[in-house]
């Protein structure tokens, strides 16, 4: 895995975590996030973005560490 990847996906998935935890109202009522603001709901969106940062960081530091073999 490159490493501007692996760098990409901790800060995404770090930045997706906190915009979850912390309720960034900026952050949800982007249209983007607005689309799942309205399927899933408010806490629904958040759900689903702190799993989206936890899987993103976790493949950041999966492919840090070695966990994950290079193709």
């Amino acid at each position: 895995m490159p490493t501007w990847v692996i760098i990409l996906s901790i800060f995404a998935g770090i930045f997706s975590l906190a915009s979850a935890i912390f309720d960034w109202e900026w952050f949800m009522t982007n249209y983007k996030a607005a689309l799942f603001v309205r399927i899933l709901g408010r806490n629904g969106a958040r759900l689903f973005y702190a799993l989206l940062g936890l899987a993103l960081a976790g493949l950041g530091f999966g492919g840090a560490f070695g966990l994950i073999p290079p193709r």
